[in-house]
């Protein structure tokens, strides 16, 4: 009969510890190019936070939305958060402008769309797009027909694109435990 084989003992690392001076020496440095190049995945990406400019000028044109500047250059001082930014109602009011052409479902379908394409240009792979619906219902739209409006745009990218995507539906607090229900529903 042949003879039962004992299991390998597993071997220790008795190397001694390392510094982190010593990790920093050891460590190659990673070009951006590199880093641009790995796969990723985004956990919380505001859709309203993440809209093109050139997609909030032409939506507010379609729409007939009125907006502080038509200017690119103005309009971008007032979206992208920067030094102008001395607490959270000055970042705030970027979202009061890009939640302003976010109310039918064509924008909602192609902001989603679109945000999904850029993150794939980053070679993000997996997106958790966050949101919330009652902020998108101004103008009549029901918060089930603004997340429908989204997940077309999401599993259009899906198709088109491989992007992996999940959706976080946002409660806000101010507005009371009914409107919270609403969205959980």
């Amino acid at each position: 009969a042949p003879r039962a084989r004992r299991p390998r003992p597993r071997r220790l690392n008795l190397a001694p510890l390392r510094t982190a001076t010593d990790d920093a020496a050891m460590t190659p440095e990673l070009s951006l190019e590199f880093i641009e190049k790995l796969p990723k995945t985004d956990l919380h990406c505001h859709l309203d936070g993440s809209l093109r400019l050139d997609t909030v000028i032409d939506l507010a044109k379609r729409q007939q939305v009125v907006l502080p500047t038509f200017d690119r250059g103005e309009l971008h001082g007032m979206l992208v958060a920067g030094e102008h930014v001395a607490s959270l109602d000055d970042y705030l009011r970027a979202f009061d402008i890009t939640l302003s052409v976010m109310q039918t479902e064509e924008a909602l379908e192609r902001c989603a769309y679109e945000l999904a394409e850029d993150a794939h240009r980053e070679h993000v792979r997996y997106l958790e797009v966050r949101y919330s619906p009652v902020l998108h219902t101004r103008t009549g739209l029901r918060p089930a027909q603004v997340v429908e409006a989204v997940l077309r745009g999401l599993r259009q990218a899906k198709r088109t694109l491989g992007i992996r995507y999940g959706l976080i539906l946002c409660a806000i607090r101010s507005l009371g435990p009914e409107s919270s229900l609403r969205i959980a529903e």
